[in-house]
């Protein structure tokens, strides 16, 4: 039966590189796919986009195409990545750009766009899931509104020869499935493939949490070599079956435990995993170590979707300002403590106005309160302050606050450190899909 190997080289925007270039040196992999978009990252990236017209998309995109455009290109490792983030057409202008410069011509680049519907939801009337509110409640506060569309425009630009991938927001693991609905020729309703290879992008989209990153948890579940952790190879067949595992002597650890985690993750029901190409069904998967390092699923099916796409709006919530500083020696507990009702009175005094506010002693109650801060005393605690404000004013003085304890406070404060900031947040709506219309830009470097 054949088989695609896929190599994750990002489980988010900031992810190391190195762990990238090596699945393109040792994996022999067909696919490596850059998995860069949180839910607020594209919110953030369309900000940027509206300050600079060439911008918005994923600031390491320079960075890791130079790492492993080179390589990719020699061994015809074909790339897909959702760094376009907020301007994918201007990323892949970017990419040919490297490309030329790195002596690759020729190379095709394509764009996929038509998840931005910022125009679609400001129109229309539409219902905040989270909190129930309608969008228009929002006004001129939203920033950002765009659909997670699936695999087909990847397939499709991959079948018109794409090189290199770059889209904007997308499922995640459809940035995996797309690869293998083309390579292997499945139909778009073979539901049952579909879900496995919806399982195996689940798997694999958070690259180092699946080979023991954020499974590790010392004298519990050991990891070995976490910073040279290696990132997972899914090695998929034509029927959907997935393998995951990494290249060897890399760090980290593949094992049941760390792919049962992973395919939990981020996933309220098991049976029904809302995906924009198919429900995934996961309730009935096995796995099976079936070698060091390497695990083999089974058992995922799925379902037609519902024809909803999920879309997230970004829009400015608030400001948030901050100041911390430390205490040191014997006494710090003490001194912290009074620091922390210093600023506090001082912002009643002065009349900060604060929908939220957090005083934190970080180490000692900044976590669980009070009720667990019992045990020996600390050496050394930090104060941290922060609250949610309707104006960056009012935000900017919350530090100043902290920082005037410098002279103002108690003795043996140091490292002080302040900052205020707008909030831009998430809330998600339900768009039908046809209202999104993917297109695939081509271009050549």
């Amino acid at each position: 039966m054949r088989t695609i190997r896929m190599g994750a080289g990002a489980g988010y925007s900031g992810d190391r590189i190195e762990p990238a270039v090596e699945l393109v040196e040792k994996g022999d992999i067909d696919y490596l796919v850059f998995e860069c978009l949180a839910e607020r990252t594209i919110a953030l990236a369309q900000q940027a986009r509206l300050r600079d017209p060439g911008a918005g998309y994923d600031p390491l995109l320079d960075a890791r195409l130079r790492a492993v455009l080179p390589a990719c290109a020699a061994k015809g490792i074909r790339i897909v990545t959702n760094m376009g983030a907020a301007n994918p057409v201007a990323a892949a202008q970017r990419t040919c750009t490297l490309a030329r410069d790195l002596g690759l011509t020729g190379l095709t680049v394509a764009a996929v766009t038509g998840d931005d519907l910022l125009d679609a939801v400001r129109a229309g009337d539409f219902t905040l899931a989270e909190s129930g509110e309608r969008v228009a409640s929002l006004g001129n506060r939203i920033v950002a509104a765009n659909a997670y569309l699936g695999a087909a425009p990847i397939v499709a630009a991959l079948k018109d020869g794409a090189d290199v991938v770059i889209t904007g927001r997308v499922g995640d693991p459809a940035l995996f499935l797309a690869p293998l609905i083309h390579a292997f020729g499945w139909r778009m309703d073979d539901w049952e493939r579909l879900g496995r290879g919806t399982l195996a992008g689940h798997l694999l989209e958070c690259a180092g949490q699946i080979t023991g990153g954020y499974f590790a948890d010392p004298g519990h579940k050991d990891v070995p070599d976490l910073a040279r952790l290696g990132f997972p190879i899914g090695v998929v067949a034509e029927d959907g079956t997935v393998e995951i595992t990494k290249v060897a002597g890399s760090g980290g650890r593949i094992s049941l435990a760390t792919c049962k985690e992973q395919m939990l993750y981020e996933v309220h029901d098991p049976a029904r995993y809302l995906q924009p190409d198919v429900i995934g069904d996961f309730s009935d998967v096995e796995m099976e170590e079936v070698g060091p390092d390497r695990v083999r699923a089974t058992g995922a099916t799925g379902s037609p979707p519902t024809g909803l796409l999920k879309v997230s709006v970004g829009y400015v919530d608030s400001y948030v300002g901050e100041g911390q500083i430390s205490y040191a020696g014997p006494g710090a507990l003490a001194r912290g403590r009074l620091a922390r009702e210093i600023v506090r009175e001082r912002l009643a005094l002065t009349g900060v106005r604060t929908s939220e506010l957090r005083c934190d002693l970080i180490g000692v109650d900044a976590l669980h309160g009070e009720a667990l801060a019992g045990g020996r005393e600390p050496y050394e605690v930090r104060l941290r302050v922060a609250g949610r404000t309707e104006t960056l004013a009012e935000a900017v003085r919350i530090g100043n606050e902290v920082e005037t304890l410098y002279t103002n406070g108690p003795a043996g404060g140091g490292g002080a450190w302040k900052s205020a900031r707008e909030i831009v947040a998430v809330q998600s709506v339900l768009v039908p899909a046809e209202r999104a219309r993917p297109a695939v830009h081509l271009l050549t470097s």
